[in-house]
């Protein structure tokens, strides 16, 4: 699903309950849409399925998007969104390692569904975050899509079509993160014409209502120790070294806590599972709702380990984010607990300046977390609001060649 798992439930493992085995099955094929294009790694570890849908007429693609999406979640939910952008666009999207069809047990599933099976228990499914200490193998998923996808480009495009990358939440934080780490590839560099940020995890959870009161405390410090690990800022010197001897003391004992109950046998105890009030935050749509509630593609269940790895990226981007070069346009709801809007804040501040196309949408009275499953009209509104951005893009680009 597209958020961050709460922090504080990790810290606090508030009850046994939250850790106890999370049965779900799933009773439909993987809800498909495009044509399929299966993909491997050099190294054959992973086996990757592109999605890819555009206009009647392909060679009327204005460029080319990729649909990047969030945390526990699955790129078969984005068909509305796929198919809005295919009007105009080459539009490719895939399932991240360990969610959707890139996940074994639920690629096993989906086997079996189509094969006449009428239902598919699956459990434990968390279990395939087990090598995940960081975003590493989630960035490899990212790296061969848009190798794919710049491939198709290439080969229904003249002289290579524009690329345009729509992430979200955890989605946006893998892709920031990863053209960061490829800014110096000068054939990336030049291909991606700019990048959508919907509800970016560039911050930790903010619990929100009574259960904040409990939480916040325990996920700031958590957030704190990390971001000040071994990581001097500009503070006065006193506070620096304040800043360091609390760190130095308690990271290594969470960064323990965490690792020690990922292990086999404590992590079946002490995984929580998505707490009820998430959903609630994720859309404004009461039939999507509903829907999250029943999907058994969703992944419910995070290790702990896995958790942690994503606090540590985010701290690690906010150190290099000043660097993002890209053009970006910066969605978000300004009351959003899932991913908090201080992220996008300090995100906007560091990086503005940096091109002139950079643009931020702002919702101040909006509280949830997934604007592609707005309630209507506003799901159209932003889904338009994205197309004239990647069309201004376009423009300032077709001028840039002109001149």
């Amino acid at each position: 699903m597209r958020y961050l798992r709460s922090i504080f439930l990790s810290l606090m493992l508030v009850s046994v309950c939250a850790g106890c085995v999370h049965r779900q099955s799933v009773t439909e094929p993987y809800p498909r849409w495009g044509k399929e294009i299966e993909i491997r790694s050099h190294d054959n570890r992973d086996q990757l399925i592109v999605r890819m849908v555009h206009p009647a007429e392909l060679q009327q693609a204005k460029a080319c998007v990729l649909l990047v999406h969030g945390m526990n979640e699955y790129i078969g939910r984005y068909a509305a969104a796929a198919h809005f952008f295919a009007k105009n666009f080459l539009v490719a999207g895939f399932d991240l390692y360990a969610h959707g069809l890139s996940h074994p047990e639920l690629f096993r599933a989906d086997l079996a569904l189509i094969g006449g099976a009428e239902n598919r228990e699956i459990e434990d499914i968390y279990l395939a975050q087990i090598p995940l200490n960081n975003l590493d193998r989630l960035r490899e998923s990212l790296d061969m899509a848009l190798q794919q996808l710049i491939a198709l480009c290439d080969e229904y495009g003249r002289d290579g079509k524009p690329i345009f990358i729509v992430s979200h939440s955890l989605g946006s934080l893998v892709a920031a993160s990863y053209l960061l780490q490829n800014q110096r590839n000068l054939a990336y560099a030049q291909r991606i014409a700019g990048i959508v940020f919907l509800g970016p995890a560039f911050a930790v959870t903010e619990v929100p209502g009574w259960r904040g009161w409990f939480a916040n405390p325990f996920i700031k410090l958590s957030f704190h120790v990390e971001e000040h690990f071994l990581k001097p800022h500009n503070e006065p010197f006193p506070l620096m070294i304040a800043n360091q001897a609390v760190s130095l003391m308690i990271a290594p004992v969470l960064d323990g806590i965490f690792e020690v109950l990922s292990w086999p046998g404590l992590r079946s105890l002490f995984t929580p599972t998505t707490p009820d009030w998430v959903v609630d935050y994720l859309t404004n749509d009461e039939q999507e709702r509903v829907q999250i509630r029943v999907d058994g593609w969703l992944i419910r269940q995070t290790l702990l380990r896995y958790v942690k790895g994503i606090e540590a990226e985010i701290v690690a981007f906010r150190h290099q984010m000043s660097k993002f070069e890209w053009p970006y346009y910066l969605i978000y709801s300004e009351h959003d607990p899932i991913t908090a809007s201080w992220g996008n804040h300090d995100f906007a501040q560091a990086t503005l300046h940096n091109h002139p196309d950079n643009q931020i949408l702002a919702y101040s009275d909006l509280n949830h977390h997934e604007h592609l499953f707005s309630a209507q009209p506003l799901r159209n509104e932003i889904l338009e609001k994205i197309e004239q951005w990647l069309d201004r893009r376009l423009t300032h680009l077709q001028r840039s060649d002109i001149d």
